[in-house]
C-alpha cells in the first residue's frame, strides 16, 4: 500500500494510516473506494459544454451514477441541469469533492480557492495528467484527500462499477 500523510513538521510519511478524515494523498484502491463512496456532490473545476471534451464526458457519466454534480467555469450559464458558478466559492451547495480538469500552472491557485471553502470538501481529484505534490501536500495538511494523475470515471467504474448509480 503506498499512501502518504504529512506530518506536523511538513514532511512526507508513508502509511498506511488508519484516520481517513487526515488529509492523505490517495494511491490505494481501499481509500479510492472510500473516498468515492463517501461523496455525493462534485464540484467540477474547469467544466465544459463540448460532448467530445473530458471536462464534459466524465461530469455526465458521474451524474449518471448517481452523483450531483457541481460545474465551475466563468464561461458557462448552465451544465448538465445545474447552474455552473463561476468560481468554486459561488458554488450554492456544499461540495464533497473537486474534481480538477485544469492546467498543472493553474493548480497553486485553485489550492487557494480550495482552501477559502468552508467547509472544506472531503477530496479533491487532479484529473489524469494532472499532477502538483506541493499542492497536494498543502491540501493534504488541510485534512482533505488527494487523488492525482487519475481519471475519476475510469476509477469510479473499476472499484464500483454499477455501485454508483442510484
Amino acid at each position: 500500500m503506498a499512501l502518504y500523510s504529512i506530518s506536523a513538521a511538513g514532511r512526507v510519511e508513508r502509511g498506511p494510516f488508519q484516520e481517513i478524515r487526515s488529509g492523505v494523498i490517495i494511491e490505494d484502491d481501499q481509500r479510492l473506494r472510500g473516498l468515492l463512496e463517501a461523496t455525493h456532490s462534485i464540484a467540477v473545476l474547469g467544466a465544459k459544454s463540448g460532448e467530445n471534451e473530458d471536462a464534459y464526458r466524465v461530469p455526465r457519466a458521474m451524474q449518471r451514477h448517481g452523483y450531483r454534480i457541481l460545474p465551475v467555469n466563468p464561461k458557462l450559464g448552465e451544465l448538465l441541469g445545474e447552474t455552473c458558478a463561476p468560481r468554486l466559492a459561488e458554488v450554492a451547495a456544499p461540495i464533497d469533492l473537486v474534481d480538477v480538469f485544469r492546467a498543472r500552472q493553474h493548480i497553486p491557485g485553485h489550492v487557494e480557492e480550495i482552501l477559502a471553502l468552508d467547509p472544506l470538501p472531503r477530496g479533491v481529484w487532479l484529473q489524469l495528467g494532472i499532477r502538483d505534490d506541493d499542492s497536494a501536500r498543502r491540501l493534504a495538511a488541510r485534512g482533505i484527500e488527494v487523488v492525482q494523475d487519475r481519471c475519476l470515471l475510469v476509477e469510479h467504474e473499476r472499484l464500483l462499477g454499477d455501485a454508483g448509480d442510484g
